[in-house]
């Protein structure tokens, strides 16, 4: 990678001059140069969305600042502006995926709740685990004991129901095509999950085993744990197993437990994520659907289906 090279990603229903102004003003600000520029995607040309790819030098050697001030862009003009370097020379090669609020819309565990009759008191309890408010661990105990005694056939008609993200179709067929491994690593559960392979084709699943007896939930699951270190070990483990550098491999998610796996990937995206992860993580998505990924990766609508 060459040293003070960096791409900038602009993704948005519609690239604006408002907003190239702003990108523009950002540039001299931080001292950056433009040295060329791609459209990847165009909704002129009938595209879903406009990306803009700037390729950069005269960047600081730490990227923090200029982050931070392209996430508040981006929030300001309702655009995805998304940094990270000079992309290195091998391909990345294996894709991993928080499952909950990012490759669907939903919380599981909140759902399951709210069918046993317990999900406010449960989705409150979600809701600031996600934000980093509680310990992912024992806040998932908790909520797991609240599910004691739900009636297994319940599992099916939630799986059945899940509401898949917008653009997850789209990005794994592409994945799929160009030959990426792809995983989920989820804090929620394999039932659903292996629903969710099944359906769109993951290569492996990583989640937490719900204990069943006589039919019915116990309030239990399996050890060990899927957490923040977990999913972290196990994104490094599948990249040494498949022979994949950790340069070469990308992390999608949107809770404060996901941190850990983000920041092990060689590229990080925090998906419409809490506040504190996008402020957190490398590289963040909250305007483009789950196929803005594979702008990110330098495919244009050229390269995909």
């Amino acid at each position: 990678m060459a040293r003070g090279n960096i791409l900038v990603t602009l993704l948005a229903p519609r690239l604006t001059a408002t907003i190239e102004s702003a990108m523009a003003a950002l540039m001299v600000q931080f001292g950056l140069q433009e040295e060329r520029r791609q459209t990847l995607a165009d909704t002129a040309q009938g595209g879903g969305m406009d990306c803009l790819e700037l390729h950069l030098s005269g960047a600081p050697d730490e990227l923090t600042a200029l982050r931070q001030a392209a996430l508040e862009l981006g929030e300001t003009h309702g655009v995805d502006l998304v940094v990270q370097p000079a992309r290195p020379e091998a391909t990345p090669r294996l894709v991993c995926f928080d499952m909950d609020s990012t490759l669907i819309k939903a919380e599981v565990i909140d759902e399951l709740a709210r069918r046993h009759g317990v999900g406010d008191e449960v989705a409150e309890v979600t809701e600031r685990a996600m934000r980093g408010e509680l310990d992912f661990k024992a806040s998932f105990r908790e909520r797991m004991s609240k599910l004691e005694g739900l009636d297994e056939s319940v599992l099916a008609n939630i799986a059945t129901e899940l509401p898949l993200m917008d653009g997850v179709e789209r990005l794994m067929a592409n994945l799929k095509r160009l030959g990426f491994r792809t995983v989920i690593l989820s804090g929620g559960f394999t039932y659903f999950a292996r629903y969710l392979q099944e359906r769109l084709g993951f290569d492996e699943i990583h989640a937490n085993e719900l204990v069943i007896e006589n039919g019915k939930v116990t309030g239990a699951v399996h050890e060990p744990i899927v957490d923040a270190e977990r999913k972290a070990a196990l994104l490094q483990q599948i990249a040494e197993r498949e022979g994949v550098a950790l340069a070469q491999t990308v992390a999608v998610g949107d809770g404060a437990n996901d941190l850990k796996m983000l920041a092990k990937a060689g590229l990080g995206v925090a998906f419409r994520a809490k506040p504190l992860v996008r402020a957190e993580a490398r590289q963040a998505i909250s305007v483009a659907g789950l196929d803005g990924v594979l702008y990110l990766l330098g495919y244009g609508e050229a390269d995909l289906i």
